[in-house]
């Protein structure tokens, strides 16, 4: 019978229950077990696609396309956990396929109504990849905390799962916070009503993972364990890592995280095999050439936002022993500064990201025109290659109007075009290139060079494409297209020439980039910076 852990939260949000569930896979794969992840959201939008990024930070895709989490982000890059849209369940979701049955008389008649009907089909959702033949162990993150309105179905549908199948193939994982008040005490108090609040829905946790400051001494652990009735073995510390992120599956490994767990749902492992994570926390602690690269983007106030990018250029920095400082300027502002080449001079490379909307192109524009004329390594991602065709065309093809139908729809020349299917689309949920697509790319070029293989898969999130009637006056005066659709008829990548390493790809590699495998691309740019500020 297939095992389940269910990671839950208390006192606030975004105390690192996504990182603790993705350290929990990383140390059972370590055991020889396989695991799935799945990431509970209880708001009411069917996916994160439509939310801001100022609200929700990163949207994530999956493979098959799905618009997830963020923390569906950390789970790949933690785990060998296969993600689809199956592993990320909304309130939306769940909600519109119990009325759509409703509506088709699937209820016979039924009142319908939280419990069963709602309650019953998180619990189909759920078993439905936890029995997949292979799968050893589910661990189910709920988002929100204990005692939100919207997280109670969920908890609801866990307390049943922990009854039907059994407390020896079930764990409960708490994560709440141990707050540090004036004069450094620390209060266990939001703790134990945590836990508390818990109890009271018909859980009773495990596991204890206390987010604190500094890692909690033995009285106070004997103190949280007396008071919420969990083993002291059980009550851990999890406490702020100086280093990286990475360094947590080691740090909880010490503790004896992952053998509690073990106990508790009578699995039987080999011994946890965990020195590829302690060597990239090593390596990162090393020092190493510092460089400073500017990600010149439209949300860069909230650190969120381009979150597998950040974790794209720790993971090459890492591997090529790079101290990066990454430098977030916000592309509108950058446009109203008299000094902005001073500001893109201090830097040693740039990186334009995604971005819909009008708002700081010009921004993005001037960094872009800054690069390429200074011989600075550029990468651009989504947004970003589009930009490095505008500038490309403006300023080197002569066509001073160059633009993008989205940001100028009644333009001459539109350099970059919506695909021709979107035109009379009028819903902008799930209406993009979205998902995993092949790339052909053109030997002799950097991106060819960077991936080693003629023929790549990575992930699209966009409706723009590069204009087709213009492709040949680019590529004469000097653009280098390095990467098509298999049917030849969407560019993928571009290039400029003579230059130490300007990249630009529609797709986004950051959703593949991993700490122990770094996407090529940022590998090489990393690589690139870090060269050329030696040179």
């Amino acid at each position: 019978m297939s095992k389940y852990i269910f990671t839950t939260g208390g006192v606030c949000s975004s105390l690192g229950k996504g990182i603790a569930s993705a350290s929990m896979g990383a140390l059972l794969e370590c055991r020889g077990l396989k695991v799935c992840m799945i990431k509970i959201d209880p708001y009411l939008n069917v996916d994160a696609g439509t939310m801001s990024p100022y609200q929700h930070g990163e949207v994530y895709v999956t493979d098959d396309g799905a618009e997830t989490d963020l923390d569906l982000g950390n789970y790949e890059r933690f785990t060998q956990s296969p993600l689809s849209a199956a592993n990320s369940i909304t309130t939306g979701q769940i909600y519109q396929e119990v009325i759509r049955r409703e509506r088709a008389g699937q209820y016979l008649g039924k009142c319908v109504q939280v419990v069963p009907h709602i309650t019953d089909e998180i619990k189909r959702r759920i078993y439905s990849l936890g029995e997949k033949p292979g799968i050893d162990v589910t661990i189910v993150e709920t988002g929100g905390t204990v005692g939100d309105i919207e997280s109670i179905p969920y908890l609801e549908a866990i307390r049943q799962i922990i009854h039907e199948r059994g407390k020896k193939n079930t764990c409960s994982v708490h994560l709440t916070l141990v707050p540090e008040v004036a004069g450094g005490e620390v209060k266990t108090k939001p703790t134990q009503h945590s836990v508390k609040a818990m109890r009271e829905i018909g859980i009773q946790p495990d596991v204890l993972l206390c987010r604190c400051k500094e890692e909690l001494d033995e009285g106070l652990k004997k103190k949280i364990a007396l008071f919420t009735n969990i083993d002291f073995d059980s009550v851990l510390s999890a406490h702020d890592v100086n280093t990286t992120i990475y360094e947590i599956p080691a740090s909880y490994h010490l503790q004896g995280f992952d053998r509690v767990v073990c106990e508790k749902l009578d699995l039987k492992t080999k011994k946890a095999e965990i020195a590829p994570w302690v060597k990239l926390a090593d390596r990162y602690k090393k020092d190493g050439r510092k460089v400073t690269i500017g990600m010149v983007g439209k949300y860069t106030l909230l650190g969120d936002t381009y979150k597998s990018i950040d974790e794209g250029i720790v993971h090459a920095a890492i591997k090529n022993n790079v101290d990066v400082e990454l430098v977030k300027i916000e592309s509108d502002e950058l446009e109203d500064r008299e000094d902005w080449q001073e500001q893109l001079k201090s830097l040693d490379g740039i990186l334009v990201p995604g971005g819909f909307g009008e708002r700081g192109i010009i921004g993005m524009t001037m960094a872009a025109r800054f690069a390429r004329e200074n011989k600075l390594p550029y990468f651009g991602i989504c947004l970003g290659v589009q930009i490095m065709v505008i500038e490309f065309c403006r300023n080197v093809l002569g066509i001073a109007d160059a633009d993008s139908s989205e940001f100028r729809p009644d333009g001459k020349n539109s350099v970059i075009t919506l695909l021709e299917e979107q035109v009379d689309v009028i819903e902008y949920g799930g209406t993009m290139r979205l998902g995993g697509y092949d790339s052909h790319l053109v030997k002799g070029t950097k991106i060819h060079e960077a991936y080693g293989n003629d023929v790549i898969r990575e992930r699209h999130r966009h409706r723009y494409e590069v204009a087709n009637k213009y492709k040949d006056a680019m590529v004469d005066a000097g653009l280098v297209l390095s990467g098509f659709s298999p049917d030849g008829q969407l560019v993928e990548s571009a290039e400029w020439k003579d230059h130490p390493w300007g990249v630009g790809v529609q797709f986004h590699p950051e959703f593949t980039s991993t700490p122990l495998k770094p996407g090529p691309l940022f590998d090489e740019f990393v690589k690139a910076v870090a060269n050329n500020k030696k040179d």
